[in-house]
C-alpha cells in the first residue's frame, strides 16, 4: 500500500512555478529599479526600501504569531509587497512613512482578509494610498535628484503645461519617487512576462488603454512626445506590470483580463487630465480591483459546445424578463442615486443667485485689496476683445493652464487711474484651480494679489495666501517673476507646496504679460 495513489478532488492542474518562486523572482525583477534609486537618490531611498521591507516582514511574522497561524514569511510575498511600496515612495519621506505603510499593507489588507490569495485589493497600492490620505504633506515632497531641491514631479510639471525631459524620466535620473526609472522597471517586467509569470493581457492592455484616452482627450493629440512624456510618469510602467498583473485581484480569463487592463489604464488617463492629482494611477488600479470579481462573474471561457439556450431548454429554466434579473440592492442604490441627484439640482438652482453675487462680491473684494486707491473700476475695450479672443482657452504657452478673465482700470476719487487689475485662473495648482487678482501700478510694476478662490491642500497649498508667501508680490518693478530665482525676479516657494507656489507665480506671469501686451499696447 505505500505505492498507493493519492486522489485528491478537482482542480488537478499543476503549474510549474511555485508561489515562493514567483515571489522571489518578482523580488528580482525589481531589484534594476531599487538599485537605480539608491544610486540617483543616495542612502537615505536604501534605507527607505530596507525598513519597508522589514517592516512587512516583521509584521507578518507578529500577526502569525498572535493569531497561532502557520509562518508564511518564507513565500517571499511580504517582502514584495514591501519593496513595491518602498519604490511608489518619494526618496526624502521619513523612515516611519514606509514602516507604517507596509504594516498597514500587510495586517489590514492582508492578513485580516486571509493572507495571501485572500485580499481583495493590492496591499501595496491600498498602502500608498492611505499613506497618500493620512500623510499627505510627508508623502507629496520630491527633491530633484540632481541637487535635492525640493521640486515637482515631471507629471505635475505636464499637468501645468510645461515641457520635461523625457530621457530623464526614462533613465529615471529626474525627481520623482524612488522607482521611477522605466528602463529598469521595463527590463524587470519583460523577464516575468518572458517566463509567463504576468500576463501580457493586462500589462499591454494598461498601457494602449493609457496611450489611446491620453490621444484622444490630453489636448495635445496623439504627439509622440506628449504621450511618452505621460508614459514614462506617475507609475504607468510600474502599476502595468507589476501593480495591475496580482495574481489575487485581477481576473483568471484573457477576455477578463485585457478589459481589466483597459479599465485601468481608462481611468488612469481621465484621472490624469480631468483630476486634480498628477499622481493618481494608483487609484485607477484600485477601482478595477474591485470591479474583479464582477468581471470573473460575467466574463469566463465558454466550454467547449456549450449552447446557453439549450442548456436553459434542457433543465426548464423558466423565462425570466431582464428587469427582473436586476439584483434589489442595484435597484435600491440607483434610486437613491437619482433622488439624490434631483435634490441636489434642486438647492444648486435655488441657491444659484446667491453663490453667484458671494463671487461677485469676493472679486470686488480682491480688486480692491490690490488697488485700494481706486473708487470705482472700469472696463477696457483692448482688454474685453482679447479677452472674448481667447474663447475661454489659455492664455500664452508660458503660463502653464493660465486663463485670464477680466482686466479692469482702477480710478480714484478725482477720476485719475491709480491702477489696473487682471482676474486670472491657473489650473496648475495641486487641489485644482487657483483665482486671483493681480494689481498693477500705473507705471507698469506688480503692486500685489489678492486670492479670490484657494483651495489648496490645509497647511501647505493654503500658506499661498499667508504675509510669508504672499508680501513677497507686493512692489516688485518686475516684468516676469521667476519661482526660487536668485535674483530680482525670484520669488521663493512654499516648502512643501511647490506645485501651489508654481500655478501662482504663473498666473501673475499671464497677467503682467496681459497687461503689457494687450493694455499697453506691447510696451
Amino acid at each position: 500500500m505505500t505505492n498507493a495513489l493519492h486522489i485528491s478532488s478537482g482542480p488537478h492542474f499543476r503549474d510549474r512555478w511555485t508561489t515562493s518562486f514567483i515571489m522571489h523572482t518578482v523580488l528580482l525583477a525589481l531589484l534594476p529599479s531599487a538599485v537605480v534609486g539608491v544610486l540617483v537618490y543616495g542612502l537615505h531611498a536604501l534605507f527607505i526600501i530596507l525598513a519597508s521591507i522589514v517592516s512587512a516582514i516583521g509584521s507578518e511574522w507578529i500577526f502569525c504569531a498572535i493569531t497561532k497561524r502557520k509562518l508564511s514569511i518564507t513565500d517571499g510575498s511580504a517582502a514584495v509587497t514591501g519593496m513595491m511600496l518602498a519604490l511608489s515612495l518619494s526618496p526624502s519621506v521619513p523612515i516611519w512613512i514606509p514602516i507604517v505603510g507596509s504594516a498597514f499593507a500587510i495586517i489590514v489588507v492582508k492578513c485580516l482578509f486571509g493572507g495571501l490569495g485572500k485580499n481583495f485589493v493590492n496591499p501595496a497600492l491600498a498602502a500608498r494610498c492611505f499613506l497618500l490620505i493620512s500623510f499627505g504633506n510627508a508623502m507629496t515632497v520630491f527633491p530633484l535628484a540632481a541637487d535635492c531641491v525640493t521640486s515637482a514631479t515631471p507629471v505635475a510639471l505636464l499637468a501645468q503645461g510645461y515641457t520635461v525631459n523625457i530621457t530623464q524620466m526614462f533613465l529615471g535620473t529626474t525627481n520623482g519617487v524612488i522607482g521611477s526609472s522605466v528602463l529598469a522597471l521595463l527590463v524587470g517586467g519583460l523577464i516575468l512576462w518572458g517566463l509567463d509569470i504576468i500576463h501580457g493581457e493586462i500589462c499591454f492592455s494598461v498601457l494602449a488603454g493609457f496611450t489611446v484616452m491620453m490621444g484622444l482627450f490630453g489636448g495635445q493629440g496623439f504627439d509622440p512626445e506628449f504621450l511618452l512624456a505621460h508614459l514614462c510618469g506617475g507609475g504607468v510602467v510600474m502599476g502595468a506590470f507589476f501593480m495591475a498583473t496580482d495574481y489575487t485581484t485581477s481576473p483568471v480569463s484573457r477576455l477578463g483580463q485585457l478589459t481589466y487592463g483597459c479599465l485601468i489604464g481608462v481611468l488612469g488617463a481621465l484621472f490624469r487630465i480631468f483630476g486634480h492629482s498628477a499622481d493618481s494611477f494608483s487609484y485607477s488600479i484600485i477601482i478595477a480591483n474591485l470591479f474583479t470579481p464582477m468581471i470573473d462573474t460575467y466574463i469566463i471561457p465558454k466550454p467547449y459546445a456549450y449552447r446557453k439556450a439549450a442548456i436553459k431548454k434542457a433543465n426548464h429554466v423558466p423565462k425570466v424578463p431582464f428587469w427582473q434579473q436586476i439584483p434589489k440592492p442595484v435597484i435600491a442604490l440607483t434610486l437613491i442615486t437619482l433622488l439624490a441627484g434631483v435634490a441636489l439640482s434642486g438647492a444648486f438652482a435655488m441657491t444659484k443667485d446667491t453663490i453667484e453675487e458671494q463671487k461677485l462680491a469676493a472679486n470686488a473684494e480682491s480688486y480692491r485689496a490690490v488697488c485700494p486707491e481706486a473708487v470705482t473700476f472700469e472696463g477696457n475695450k483692448d482688454a474685453a476683445d482679447a479677452i472674448a479672443a481667447l474663447e475661454g482657452g489659455v492664455y500664452g504657452t508660458s503660463f502653464g493652464r493660465s486663463y485670464i478673465h477680466e482686466a479692469v482700470i482702477g480710478r480714484d476719487a478725482s477720476g485719475e487711474i491709480c491702477g489696473y487689475v487682471i482676474s486670472v485662473t491657473n489650473g496648475g495648482g495641486y487641489e485644482g484651480n487657483i483665482k486671483f487678482s493681480v494689481g498693477i501700478k500705473p507705471d507698469g510694476s506688480l503692486a500685489s494679489i489678492a486670492f479670490t478662490e484657494l483651495n489648496e491642500t490645509p497647511g501647505k497649498g493654503s500658506k499661498a495666501a499667508e504675509p510669508a508667501f504672499i508680501d513677497q508680490f507686493k512692489n516688485r518693478a518686475v516684468k516676469q517673476l521667476a519661482l526660487n530665482g536668485a535674483g530680482d525676479n525670484g520669488i521663493d516657494a512654499i516648502s512643501g507646496a511647490t506645485i501651489t507656489s508654481s500655478a501662482v507665480v504663473n498666473g501673475t506671469n499671464a497677467a503682467l504679460d496681459f497687461f503689457r501686451s494687450v493694455m499697453q499696447g506691447g510696451n
